[in-house]
């Protein structure tokens, strides 16, 4: 008759704890890249008389609309107009089609990034000492949204 015996496992070996480590880090990193796919379909920019709300994403956040310099506001093309063009991310997600956080300007600007469409993108600085870069459908409807409601200017 044959008979087996289990080894008795190694309690707390640093092989086990690094195989572990491991693996929590590697399932941490991806559900982290499922939610930046995930939240890249689903942010949004929402504009009231009081503020631009940006849901979605890591970055979103809520900017008060007195923050906001209109009258420099514009629509922007990244691929031809250089100088608005992304040069350095400094705290964001650089995907292909996808870029969200902050990133530097090629003209030397801090900017809070949103930009699947580098064709349609609304450019807005704040007070802040940074600008918004929004890929938005029409980016001068939205820019207009922003400039009719009241304490845009």
């Amino acid at each position: 008759m044959r008979q087996v015996f289990e080894m008795i496992p190694p309690a707390g070996s640093p092989f086990t704890l690094v195989l572990a480590g491991t693996l929590l880090l590697l399932g941490g990193t991806f559900a982290l890249f499922l939610y930046m796919a995930y939240s890249s379909r689903r942010v949004s920019f929402e504009v009231s008389p009081e503020e631009l709300k940006i849901r979605g994403g890591l970055y979103g956040r809520t900017v008060q609309r007195e923050e906001l310099v209109m009258d420099r506001a514009r629509p922007v093309d990244l691929q031809t107009e250089r100088e608005y063009g992304l040069s350095w991310r400094t705290n964001g997600i650089g995907l292909p089609g996808y870029k969200a956080g902050w990133f530097k300007l090629r003209n030397g600007e801090k900017a809070l990034v949103f930009v699947t469409d580098a064709h349609r993108v609304a450019y807005i600085p704040t007070r802040r000492n940074y600008s918004l870069l929004l890929s938005v459908a029409s980016p001068p409807q939205f820019l207009d949204a922003l400039k009719g409601s009241p304490g845009s200017k």
